[in-house]
């Protein structure tokens, strides 16, 4: 069976270069259409603008900018070309870091990957993807190096009720390849990896700097008035309140004996 492409045509030059950059950057084949009289036969689906998605007469059209962003639209245009509704099983792999990839499999097939520059981004990715493919059984995969943001991210994910489970990554860096497209490789082999099932959110344990950081940031926020506590600072790290919240909570807590 020979893979159908993407075709892409819209005379909204900044759309276009938009999308050209998205297809190059993920390495997906396209074909550039100049007019929509002889469309090849391998073209399996076309992106377009808003504008123009009624000048395409091909069922299988795609307007890439209805959507909230240019890699929604071009998932959805790789899912109409492979044709799937509902796969039985998806695996999203993560290998967790400061710039943590993301993969996604299904039925064997590796549908997607990418890296993100910040690990709490991959909860927006992962419900991006488990929206875009649905599947009988979905699996989260976490890699287990990076043990805090690793932690971070589980925490951020369980809250979906799909199955986390870590697993071991000894083996699945490879070399000779550009860090982040590292990771998203990482991720890919992650995501086929048994693992162990996350049961419950997992303590964090912020490192003394970490909690420094907050700490000082809180004192600007605040005019240099006071600093919040340690305990008010773990609770930024460690459940994701914002520094606004704990400087408010530390004004409470101020009010109230201390526990200890």
């Amino acid at each position: 069976m020979s893979m159908k492409t993407i075709g892409v045509y819209t005379k909204d030059f900044s759309l276009y270069y938009d999308l050209l950059r998205v297809l190059k950057n993920r390495k997906i084949q396209y074909v550039s259409l100049t007019s929509l009289d002889d469309i090849p036969k391998k073209i399996g689906v076309i992106l377009t603008s808003n504008k123009e998605i009624h000048d395409v007469k091909t069922p299988k059209v795609i307007a890439a900018d209805a959507y909230d962003s240019i890699d929604h639209a071009v998932d959805l245009a790789l899912q109409m070309l492979i044709g799937k509704d509902l796969y039985s099983k998806v695996y999203i792999g993560i290998d967790p870091g400061e710039k943590p990839g993301v993969a996604v499999v299904g039925d064997d097939i590796l549908l997607q990957k990418t890296s993100v520059d910040d690990p709490k981004k991959v909860l927006s990715i992962v419900k991006r993807f488990l929206r875009e493919y649905p599947a009988v059984q979905t699996i989260i995969r976490i890699g287990h190096g990076s043990i805090n943001i690793r932690n971070r991210i589980i925490n951020s994910l369980i809250t979906l009720g799909v199955t986390v489970e870590i697993v071991d990554e000894t083996r699945t860096t490879p070399y000779k390849q550009r860090r982040h497209e590292k990771d998203s490789e990482a991720a890919a082999a992650i995501a086929l990896i048994h693992g162990g099932r996350v049961q419950k959110k997992l303590p964090l344990e912020p490192s003394k700097g970490e909690i420094r950081i907050i700490q000082e940031r809180s004192r600007k926020l605040t005019g240099g008035k006071f600093s919040i506590s340690e305990e008010t600072a773990r609770k930024v790290i460690e459940e994701g309140i914002s520094l606004e919240e704990a400087v408010e909570l530390e004004k409470n807590t101020m009010k109230k004996p201390k526990r200890l």
